[in-house]
């Protein structure tokens, strides 16, 4: 292993650190996510959230992608960090808190981004709900 990869194994070391980044990568295993998707998966502020990501980003384990107003995150698809992020995740398989995690994912992926944005999640689910029952109104008249 030379400088730069002990380097690089220290820098992805730290990342993978913090339970947040944890669940953070445990989420994007399934595909891409908006900052404020995965800020309400942790609950924690937009600005602390960006921060976990930015050191994310910074080891090489996710990618970004802009949209407009907004932001995109995945996992990597380098080869030298999938074994790093295989590895980490793949242990929390049966964690209470990645399940939880996972199923707020499937919840809030049925949501429009923008709406859960700017809206929230009790309020874009709301929204959601009303539209299904105005479309469902529509359908039987």
């Amino acid at each position: 292993m030379t400088n730069s990869e002990l380097d690089a194994a220290v820098e992805i070391s730290r990342a993978l650190g913090h339970p947040a980044r944890l669940r953070a990568l445990a989420m994007l295993r399934h595909g891409e996510l908006c900052v404020c998707q995965i800020t309400e998966v942790l609950g924690l502020a937009q600005s602390t959230v960006s921060s976990h990501l930015r050191e994310l980003r910074r080891a090489g384990l996710i990618t970004e992608r802009k949209e407009g107003r907004w932001v995109f995150f995945s996992i990597s698809g380098a080869p030298e960090v999938r074994p790093w992020i295989e590895a980490a995740v793949g242990m929390l398989t049966h964690d209470p808190q990645i399940e939880a995690d996972g199923n707020l994912v499937d919840a809030i992926r049925q949501l429009p981004v923008e709406d859960l944005c700017r809206l929230g999640f009790k309020a874009a689910t709301a929204k959601a709900a009303e539209e299904h029952i105005q479309a469902d109104l529509g359908e039987t008249q």
